[in-house]
């Protein structure tokens, strides 16, 4: 049975190894870091100018885990929202490469590296998606792979 609300995305047999996605932009304000930072991840170099100066990240620097709520919610708008997703199995290799800083602008791409049906369940399919998040200076700030179950038209042709 077809999804009515799926119908018109993209599903599993529509992707294709080596696709590479662009994420778009966002610019990370003073503002957007002090707000997560004071519900998520109140550690002082997210929250305090002096205390993040005199700090290793040398200045107010968005929270590690903000920058992975900012790519996915990137990756929401320019790819998952456009496919038969139907949510996310976890992520590995996650590694934070250089500090998000107040008024940066990250991006990125994500690249399709790995499609597999599920084995136990043939109505969907397993996408494996590879970012690069990037500074307005081209610098690396994030790298993660991340696995997604997506909806396949035809449960059968796995048979």
């Amino acid at each position: 049975m077809t999804n009515p609300v799926t119908r018109d995305r993209r599903h599993f047999e529509d992707l294709a190894v080596g696709e590479v996605i662009a994420l778009g932009h966002t610019k990370v304000t003073r503002e957007m870091i002090t707000t997560f930072a004071r519900e998520f991840d109140p550690l002082p170099f997210h929250l305090d100018e002096k205390a993040a100066k005199a700090s290793l990240l040398g200045g107010l620097a968005s929270s590690g885990w903000q920058t992975g709520a900012l790519s996915l919610r990137m990756l929401v708008d320019s790819f998952l929202s456009q496919i038969a997703s139907t949510g996310g199995l976890g992520f590995t290799n996650l590694k934070w490469k250089n500090p998000v800083m107040v008024d940066d602008t990250i991006g990125g791409t994500v690249k399709i590296t790995e499609l597999r049906r599920s084995a136990s369940h043939p109505q969907w399919g397993i996408v494996t998606l590879d970012f690069d998040i990037r500074n307005q200076q081209g610098k690396p700030v994030l790298t993660m792979r991340l696995a997604n179950l997506v909806e396949t038209r035809n449960a059968e042709a796995a048979a």
